[in-house]
């Protein structure tokens, strides 16, 4: 098999809901990253053997295969296949991990992985309510039923809290460190490169778009706050649950792009890697809890690899809801000082199909910056499914 190596991440500033990207198409969000990330790595978009993007809510202006009319909006070569597929949270993850299955296999050289969601313009759920609505029917079938209770992700994360003896008090906590390193990484310009700017329309007060356009360079969805504050805040899921606002992952609009690369490739190119993809995995889980996909994920690379927890010095674990990480450590015992260093959803956001390369993203340049070895991405998906992904800096 082809060792296959990470050459180029980016991504673009998130947008908070109704924020600085609620007026822009998905197209021109995500194809600004595609093709800045392939300039960065000075890599031609003819080079690229396929294109593979992650997108949940595929309904108005991310239907019709949105990471194939990304790439042709901004410059992508005609001749170059693109896919959009739906692993819910972790679509654009997959999309990563599906880009290290054709490279290590050879059906490709090389990859562009990335991911797009605008949930201002689409809301979770958008597919499936306009579905329902045009008479089209329901994503779940009356047979479902014969098998599994049909539970949301808000409950799933609730009685996640409830299997793993997690408090309000804990995932307050949680809230607060995720908005505090993410301060800090900010602060500190950590997100600096990761950042490609986005030039996005600017909407007038009635919400609709103006003449008049803006170039988004920063992430929106920090804010200050503290355990006093996050006291004060009502659940979202159960009226006695543990979580709220402060310790769920937030509205968000943005794109990301992981180039993807065999070895061999990169040394004819002359392209220097930043990072080893070493496993990858999906696994399916209890689809009624939902959400505990990271934990055997992780297991899964991790053992296939030979290595402990203790051998990885990055986590990057979408912090869908503060209970998910917090089960995830209850079993996997990591160092949290190496878990989410930069902060994760609750603070930065959680734009759907593009949060998994957004994860990849963070992760590779963290590895970077701190000389660590090796880092591990994992989400919870919809539906109960896991996405794993194992890399090494080089």
């Amino acid at each position: 098999m082809a060792d296959v190596v990470i050459v180029e991440a980016g991504r673009s500033p998130i947008g908070k809901r109704n924020g600085s990207l609620a007026g822009a198409h998905p197209s021109d969000v995500l194809g600004p990253v595609m093709m800045e990330v392939l300039n960065r790595a000075g890599v031609d978009s003819a080079q690229v053997g396929q294109v593979v993007g992650g997108c949940i809510n595929k309904v108005g202006a991310q239907a019709m295969n949105i990471t194939r009319t990304a790439w042709l909006s901004h410059g992508g070569d005609e001749n170059v296949a693109c896919t959009t597929i739906d692993s819910q949270c972790g679509s654009s993850q997959q999309a990563v991990n599906t880009a290290h299955a054709l490279i290590a296999s050879g059906v490709e050289d090389i990859v562009l992985a990335c991911g797009v969601e605008n949930m201002s313009l689409l809301p979770i759920g958008s597919d499936a309510v306009a579905g329902a609505q045009a008479g089209y029917g329901k994503p779940v079938s009356r047979s479902y039923f014969e098998h599994y209770e049909f539970t949301s992700q808000f409950e799933g994360a609730e009685r996640i809290a409830d299997k793993y003896g997690i408090s309000r008090t804990d995932t307050d906590r949680f809230g607060l460190e995720s908005q505090e390193r993410a301060a800090k990484a900010i602060a500190e310009g950590r997100f600096e490169h990761q950042i490609i700017p986005i030039d996005a329309p600017v909407l007038g007060e009635d919400g609709k778009k103006t003449d008049q356009t803006m170039t988004v360079t920063r992430d929106e969805i920090p804010r200050e706050t503290s355990l006093e504050k996050l006291a004060t805040l009502k659940p979202v899921a159960r009226p006695d649950g543990v979580h709220t606002a402060g310790s769920s992952s937030q509205i968000a609009d943005g794109a990301s792009a992981v180039l993807l690369m065999s070895a061999e490739k990169a040394a004819e190119l002359g392209v220097t890697p930043l990072a080893r993809v070493l496993q990858s995995a999906l696994v399916g889980c209890d689809p009624v809890l939902m959400l505990e996909g990271p934990i055997p994920a992780t297991r899964r690379v991790l053992e296939r690899q030979g290595l402990t927890v203790d051998d990885i010095d990055v986590f990057e674990i979408n912090e869908a809801f503060a209970s998910v990480v917090l089960a995830w450590a209850k079993e996997l015992e990591p160092d949290m000082a190496k878990v989410n260093p930069n902060g994760g959803a609750i603070a930065l956001g959680h734009p759907l199909g593009g949060t998994g390369c957004f994860l990849t993203t963070k992760a590779v340049h963290e590895l970077q910056r701190t000389g660590g070895r090796y880092a591990v991405i994992t989400m919870c998906c919809g539906g109960g499914l896991g996405t794993g992904t194992l890399i090494e800096r080089i």
